[in-house]
């Protein structure tokens, strides 16, 4: 009787043994698994977007630049404008002196009061002739009337003297009027010449052609200055005219990036001289990519009304090459090329691996466009994706990257504090 209570405290304490080294079995095979499980980097697939800009050092040219010449050569009479004057479109710039101009020109106004006087000539001329020949025409009818009633009356010699006269004095009729047309032909002769030396005369006053700066001034009052009338000429101008209200700013876009550039494109451009940025709208480019320096000039044209800018300053100006808004983005890292085939590993709602074949679009140096193969959300591997196989269970470490991202390439940037730092991409 005494040992039944040994047996039973024995029993209790087997049980109790058993029970404590079966939960330690179960825990250790827990914790086996987590250990042998791998840890994997991942982020999410976002919306977002990506942009390619193109940051250029431009520099500013005048819209026009005129040297003005004389028409015809003369003596400098007077000269009203000097470097930095702004004059408008028709405004006299110099007055040049040609006396023997002056004295052609007051020949040709006699000569064009000598043909009108010879044209009053001829009119009254005409008028006498056509009054002699009504005369002698109305007495050649009055006989050939009284003949013809009356045979024999009046001697046919007679009648045919006053036909005679009747016909000679139609001739003079038609010879005034012959004289007068010549008249009129030295008289549109004499206005023409006339027109032709006061213009001539006219040239005398030098006018801008163009609304502008004087740039350059190269007369003075008394030089004798020759007239520009042949373009191979080496004379000097009087003055040079910029168009400095509408200025072209030039960038030399590399070539290649000039399968991006397109008219109507904006871009940003900054004046740090001025300290001024505005936005300019690409109006022409010369479709040449330049032999040296492989790059293609693109202009913009910016209006310049109160003259802030001068031409020559330099501009930084950034141009937005291509861009994607509001599409699925992933680190660039999450792509593998395999095959020639983008895929990416992505979790499933198990965390375990998914190879999917992904198409993309648009990349930038971090993110990367994805048209299809991924949802916003989904979760994919970044990083050594060499070490994972599909179907195996991961633990995903979650790593924070941005939806959108801007690329900016460099074509030379003008730095007005220090030196001028040209480069390449």
């Amino acid at each position: 009787m005494r040992k039944q209570p040994f047996v039973l405290t024995a029993a209790v304490l087997l049980g109790t043994v058993s029970a404590i080294s079966s939960c330690h079995s179960g825990a250790g095979v827990s914790d086996a698994k987590a250990a042998a499980m791998a840890t994997a980097r991942v982020a999410v697939a976002q919306r977002g977007s990506i942009s390619h800009v193109l940051t250029l050092a431009g520099q500013f040219q005048p819209y026009q630049v005129v040297d003005v010449h004389p028409k015809i050569s003369g003596y400098m009479k007077r000269i009203n404008v000097d470097i930095g004057d702004i004059v408008q479109q028709g405004q006299t710039l110099a007055v040049l002196e040609v006396p023997e101009l002056r004295a052609q020109l007051q020949q040709t106004v006699f000569e064009v009061e000598q043909s009108k006087q010879e044209i009053n000539r001829a009119q009254r001329e005409i008028d006498r002739a056509e009054a002699t020949h009504a005369a002698l025409h109305a007495e050649s009818e009055r006989l050939n009337e009284a003949a013809a009633g009356h045979p024999g009356l009046i001697a046919q010699q007679e009648l045919d003297n006053a036909q005679a006269a009747d016909l000679s004095s139609a001739a003079q009729v038609d010879s005034a009027k012959a004289a007068m047309a010549a008249a009129q032909q030295h008289a549109n002769a004499a206005h023409a010449d006339n027109e032709r030396v006061q213009a001539l005369h006219d040239y005398t006053n030098v006018t801008a052609p163009i609304s502008g700066v004087v740039i350059w001034r190269y007369a003075d009052t008394g030089a004798l200055i020759q007239g520009g009338t042949n373009s191979n000429s080496q004379d000097l101008p009087i003055v040079r005219l910029s168009q400095s209200s509408l200025l072209r700013l030039r960038i030399p876009v590399p070539e290649n990036d000039v399968q991006y550039v397109r008219d109507g494109d904006e871009l940003v451009v900054r004046v740090d001289a001025v300290n001024r940025s505005f936005t300019g709208k690409i109006v022409r480019y010369t479709r040449d990519v330049d032999f040296e320096t492989r790059t293609m000039e693109t202009e913009v044209d910016v209006e310049n009304r109160d003259l802030s800018i001068e031409p020559g300053m330099y501009a930084n100006t950034m141009l937005r090459l291509a861009h994607v808004n509001n599409v699925v983005t992933i680190p660039v890292d999450a792509l593998v090329l395999k095959d020639q085939q983008n895929i990416v590993y992505a979790l499933d709602s198990s965390d375990r691996v998914q190879v999917r074949p992904v198409q993309v679009g648009l990349e930038g140096s971090k993110l990367a466009e994805i048209r299809s193969g991924l949802s916003p959300g989904d979760r994919v591997i970044v990083g050594g994706q060499e070490k994972y196989r599909e179907g195996e269970e991961v633990h995903p470490l979650l790593t924070p990257e941005p939806a959108s991202e801007t690329v900016q390439e460099t074509g030379g940037m003008i730095d007005m504090k220090g030196d001028t730092n040209g480069g390449g991409r």
